[in-house]
Order: C-alpha cells, then sequence, then structure tokens
C-alpha cells in the first residue's frame, strides 16, 4: 500500500473525529430537516419565510461557526417575466420584476411594478429610468433597524456586508433579509444543458432543486459605479444544501479539507483574506461535476490536489464561474480595485510555493498535523477500516444532546403556541426517524412550558372557575413536558407551583427530581461511559432523553425550603453547593456558565439571610469568565451587602473594594 494511500485513510477517518463522523452528520442535518418542517407552519402565520444556510446548516460543527440566516416576507413577490404578474394578488402583495438587463452575470435589479404592500418597500425604493427599483442600501438599512428594535435582547447588533450581525452570548448570527422567487432567471438555462450532460446532480434532484426558486440578496457587483445602489445578487443557498446533503463521505471530507485549507493555512494572519469558504464549495462542485475524479476513501488525498490545482489555475487566470451561472467570474468583484489585486498577486505567490512543495504543505495546519502526524510517527498505530469508525453510544448520545440544545422555539404569543401545538400534532402522525423524533419532542417540550407560562401571565385574575380551568391547563401542560423531556425538564411543573404559592408541592416534586438525578447513569456534563452503556444500552434514543439526560437545573429546592420556614435546611443545603462549586473542575457546573451560577448562589443566601456566603458568592461570580456580562449587578450586590455591614463605610472605599476583583 502506498503512502500517500496510507495517509488518505488516516487522514479520512481523523477527519470524520475532526469533522463529524456518518452519523454525526445525519443527526445535523435531519434534526435541522424537522425543525424547518415544525417551524414552517408557524413561518407561514408570521408571514414570512426563514432558512438556515452556510455551513452551520450543511452539517459541520468546526471553528469558526457562525450561523447565517436567510429571511424574507411573503408579500413580496419577485417574477422573472412580465407574463407572471397575473399569478398574484395586487392588492395583497408587492409584485417586483427582475430584470438582468444592463447588469453584471448572476446581479439584478428589482422594479417595482406594483404598488407597495407595506412600509418597507414603501421607504426602500428609489426612481431610475421611469420606474421604481428598491435599493440594496436601504434594504440593508431596513434589515438592520429591524434587528435593532430587539437590541435588548442581544450583546450587540451592526451591519456586516448585506446582513445584520447579531451576537448573543458570544455566537454570532448574520440576518439577511432578502427577496424570494418562486422563478428561476434566464441565466440558468445552460445549468439544465450542463446536469443532465454530466448526469450531476442527478434529474430527480435537479427538479427539487429547480422547484425551490432562489432568492436575492442586497449586494452589488461593485463593477460599476453608476446604479451599483440597484444591483442585487442572486442566491442559490437552498440549491447548495441540497447539493452539499447528496455528497458522497468522501466528497464531503474533501470539503471539510478544503474549508481547513482556507482557515488554517491560506487565509491565516491575514487582514483582508482574497477567497472565502464559498469559492472551495464552488471548487469542490465544479470538480465533482465535470471533473474526472474517483471519490473514495484511499484517494482522499488525491482528490484534495486536484481540487487545489483548480483553484489554483483559477487564481492564475483571474477566473472563479459561480456554479450556477458561469457566465459570472466571482472574483471580478474583487479585482475591480487595487487592494484586491495586490491581495490576489499575494496569494498567488503562496499557492504556487505549496504546489511546489506538494501535499505536504498541509502539515502547516495545526488539524492536518495532529491527524497525520500520529499516523506517520507512531509505528504501533493500527489504522482501522474506515467502515468500522464508529463512535461510542455514550459520545454519539453527547453530540445528539449538544445539537438539540442549539434549537429554540420562541413563541411570544398564544397564538403562535398554538400554531406550534398543531404543527406538532400534525407531524407527529407521520413516519420519522428517530432523530426527527427526537427534534420533534425538543419543540413539544419548549412549547408546551411556554404555553402554559403565557396562559399564566394572560389569566392572572379572573372567577374562580376560570382560574380553576387555567390552572388544571397549565399542570397538564407542563407535566407532559416532563414527560417527553429531559429529566430536568420537570422542575417547570415545580416552578409554576413556586410561582403559585404551593410550596409543599413544588418541594415534592423537585424532591422526586432530586431522585431521578441521582442515578449513576444520567447524563449532564460528563458521565462514566460504562455506566451508562451498560444501563440504558437498550432503551430507545427517545427514552434515554427521558430518563436519562438533564440540564441545567436552578435553587428551586432552596427557596422552597426557604418560604416553608426551614431555615437550617437551606443554610446547610447552601454551604453544600458553595463547596461543591469551590472544588468542581467543571463536571457539574460548566465553565461559562460558572459567574451566573455564582451569583443564583449569592441570590439564594441573600434571599435567607447568610449575608457573609453572600458576599463570597459575589466575589467568586466576578472571578469567573465574564460569559453572561453580569458584572456590574454583581458589583451592585456587592456594594449593597457592605452597606448593610456598615452604613458608614464611605462610597469611594465601597468602589476601591469592587474594583479589586
Amino acid at each position: 500500500m502506498s503512502d500517500n494511500i496510507r495517509v488518505s485513510e488516516a487522514l479520512f477517518v481523523g477527519l470524520c473525529d475532526y469533522v463529524g463522523t456518518p452519523t454525526d452528520v445525519t443527526v445535523r442535518r435531519e434534526m435541522h430537516d424537522m425543525v424547518d418542517i415544525i417551524n414552517k407552519p408557524v413561518h407561514k402565520y408570521q408571514g414570512r419565510g426563514m432558512i438556515l444556510s452556510g455551513s452551520y446548516r450543511e452539517g459541520f460543527r468546526v471553528t469558526p461557526s457562525d450561523i447565517d440566516i436567510m429571511y424574507w416576507f411573503f408579500n413580496h413577490k419577485v417574477i422573472t417575466d412580465i407574463s407572471q404578474y397575473c399569478i398574484y394578488d395586487p392588492s395583497k402583495h408587492s409584485v417586483i420584476l427582475m430584470e438582468d438587463n444592463d447588469t453584471p452575470p448572476g446581479f439584478v435589479r428589482l422594479r417595482l411594478i406594483t404598488s407597495p404592500a407595506d412600509v418597507n418597500i414603501e421607504s426602500s425604493i428609489v426612481a431610475f429610468k421611469e420606474g421604481m427599483y428598491i435599493s440594496n442600501i436601504k434594504w440593508r438599512r431596513i434589515n438592520l433597524e429591524l434587528w435593532k428594535s430587539e437590541s435588548a435582547q442581544f450583546d450587540s447588533v451592526a451591519l456586516h456586508g448585506p446582513c445584520a450581525e447579531v451576537i448573543w452570548k458570544s455566537l454570532q448570527t448574520d440576518f439577511c433579509l432578502c427577496f424570494h422567487s418562486s422563478f428561476w432567471s434566464e441565466f440558468l438555462s445552460n445549468l439544465t444543458t450542463r446536469c443532465a450532460l454530466h448526469s450531476w446532480p442527478p434529474r430527480q434532484l435537479f427538479e427539487d432543486i429547480h422547484r425551490c426558486g432562489c432568492h436575492v440578496v442586497p449586494v452589488e457587483s461593485k463593477l460599476l459605479e453608476d446604479n451599483s445602489e440597484l444591483e442585487w445578487r442572486l442566491s442559490f443557498s437552498q440549491a447548495e444544501k441540497k447539493l452539499v446533503s447528496f455528497l458522497n463521505r468522501t466528497q464531503f471530507l474533501c470539503y471539510g479539507c478544503l474549508k481547513i485549507f482556507l482557515v488554517d493555512i491560506v487565509n491565516r494572519n491575514t487582514e483582508e483574506p482574497f477567497l472565502c469558504s464559498y469559492f472551495m464549495k464552488t471548487t469542490l462542485l465544479w470538480l465533482i461535476q465535470v471533473g474526472n475524479i474517483t471519490w473514495c476513501p484511499d484517494g482522499l488525498l488525491d482528490c484534495f490536489w486536484k481540487c487545489f490545482k483548480y483553484l489554483l489555475h483559477c487564481i492564475y487566470q483571474g477566473v472563479m464561474p459561480n456554479f450556477f451561472i458561469p457566465q459570472n467570474n466571482m472574483f471580478a468583484g474583487r479585482l475591480a480595485n487595487m487592494n484586491g489585486v495586490r491581495a490576489r498577486e499575494c496569494l498567488l505567490e503562496k499557492l504556487n510555493y505549496f504546489y511546489e512543495t506538494g501535499i505536504s504543505f498541509l502539515l502547516q495546519s495545526p488539524a492536518f498535523r495532529s491527524i497525520i502526524n500520529r499516523f506517520m510517527f507512531n509505528n504501533c498505530f493500527r489504522l482501522l477500516p474506515v467502515r468500522e469508525h464508529f463512535k461510542d453510544m455514550v459520545e454519539i448520545d453527547k453530540e445528539v444532546k449538544i445539537e438539540l440544545n442549539t434549537f429554540n422555539f420562541f413563541a411570544k404569543d398564544i397564538e403562535i403556541c398554538y400554531t406550534y401545538l398543531r404543527s406538532i400534532l400534525t407531524f407527529s402522525r407521520y413516519p420519522i426517524t428517530e432523530n426527527q423524533k427526537l427534534a420533534l419532542q425538543k419543540c413539544t417540550v419548549e412549547v408546551l412550558v411556554q404555553t402554559a407560562f403565557i396562559h399564566f401571565k394572560r389569566f392572572p385574575k379572573t372567577t374562580n372557575k376560570k382560574l380553576y380551568r387555567s390552572d388544571r391547563l397549565n399542570c397538564k401542560l407542563l407535566t407532559l413536558a416532563g414527560k417527553f423531556g429531559y429529566v430536568s425538564d420537570l422542575l417547570y411543573l415545580a416552578l409554576y407551583y413556586f410561582r403559585t404559592l404551593r410550596y409543599k408541592k413544588a418541594r415534592t416534586v423537585t424532591n422526586l427530581v432530586k431522585l431521578k438525578l441521582s442515578k449513576p447513569y444520567i447524563m449532564y456534563e460528563n458521565v462514566d461511559q460504562e455506566t451508562y452503556n451498560k444501563s440504558v444500552a437498550r432503551w430507545s434514543l427517545s427514552k434515554r432523553m427521558g430518563r436519562a439526560w438533564a440540564e441545567n437545573i436552578d435553587m428551586l429546592s432552596v427557596l422552597c425550603n426557604y418560604r416553608l420556614g426551614y431555615r437550617s435546611k437551606c443554610l446547610q443545603s447552601l454551604t453544600g453547593l458553595q463547596t461543591m462549586m469551590l472544588y468542581d473542575d467543571g463536571s457539574y457546573v460548566p465553565l461559562h456558565t460558572r459567574d451566573l451560577s455564582w451569583q443564583i448562589l449569592g441570590n439564594c443566601q441573600h434571599v435567607v439571610g447568610d449575608l457573609h456566603g453572600a458576599l463570597q458568592s459575589y466575589q467568586q461570580s466576578l472571578r469567573q469568565e465574564p460569559f453572561h456580562k453580569i458584572q456590574d449587578a454583581t458589583k451592585y450586590r456587592i456594594a449593597f451587602i457592605l452597606n448593610r455591614f456598615n452604613k458608614k463605610i464611605s462610597w469611594n472605599f465601597l468602589i476601591h473594594v469592587i474594583d479589586c476583583f
């Protein structure tokens, strides 16, 4: 066996750990497919469409792992030919004609041919050649203002290219307000012929892609100085997602290789990189369709090398044809200014050096180096056949649980809750995979909890009969949530009892949850692998979720004991928790939640009257990673307690004490 073949197989197996095993990627895609299905009726009710796009939706979970979301309004209808105008009702829709004359390939203008259906369209139009066109600049501002109106929920909101960049708890999400068209531009006529000629993608997949239509995003070509404000770029995110989902394992891992190569080698220490990950995807799609490549695990290095040579050729020629519209040279906009020209020259010099060095240049990447060195410098290392590369059950379940915890179903009012519940009932009757069933369960739990507490806030005061019925409904909803969700999700029922002043019932439910959480196979952050596998081996994935998985819990037991007058039990519990927090290595309290956990512990100590313990907990909160950005609130609480200790203490001294932390 040649070294290239052996290293290719080692790289294949190592990338399964780094990028994700086939099981991992399947879990991610199937769960997100289910979430999309559940959300569809809700989005219809809200009058907007929304899709997750980019690498995250394709199944990658490597850094950088920012999330890209495209959304559009249903009352905006984009057509490609004036004959399609009759399909829509102009009294309900803003009908927009996509014009591709006098624009660079892949770019269009959007001409409004009806009265504006809403204020967003009305405030974004500009006059041009006796017509009314939509400005990409104004549209980007509208998108930014929409998310700034929600800025209280986020850490920051800023303009990032065509998107509103929203940062919440260190997670970056780019929201792009775009337009959707059910029709394809004439530019795409070549694609049909090309796909039929090369038999890729297969006809059925191509027809599915064609039915999805395309999107138009507010980005200009940068080629024209005049009227660039009116240019919009055609986007095929949905089509690309379907194509990537259709890749075989070697093709997907080669795509992962290209992305790692870009981040770790090409763009490392580069302030304004010439290449982006979209060029890597385009390279792969072209090579799959027209390249003479055998996509198999023992040829992974050869597949990557051919992709690298194609990329080098494109940069040398200064031409990267878009996969859907080859007439669109995606390098053209970057080469329209001197900075881009210089960046290309530097990149070309770097890639030529890599070409002369050979495939060993991959060792410049820490990720590649850790994988390949493991094979090259360890004679005892035995390369398992790639078909045998599977993860242990506990590792798979951890991945599944992490993925589930990324889903959020926000319902601001009871009508949206009911829409979600109808959607859940509808799709629960369909044949779905086990992973999709789990995503459905997660959605069910979140919606049941939100429905109960929104209903509780909506009817706080009413007649005794209605109050009884409302309370009974809320208890049933939260009991169901505890049945379908994690072991810890039953605490929502205890929280409801606490908020309705039924402290004994809340304490009873809390004690029941504590008993369930004491089982040795409970998986929170970590769990003993042997015990877990032995205990839950014969359980279905759904049953493991309901009986063996747990999430963050609160101090409800302490507060119930306090309300019931059991002060000694409160202090005993809080002392135990403080000791556990001091010596925990992250097994019970994740490091990124320790700032908040210490503050919650301090709040409980403060409530029960243990001011010294509360002060110590608040001080510990300030020493942690400021993930939740609660330092100001913590400093205020410290100042409050110090003031209680000695009301004569000077304010300047308080500030000095606080700043020491």
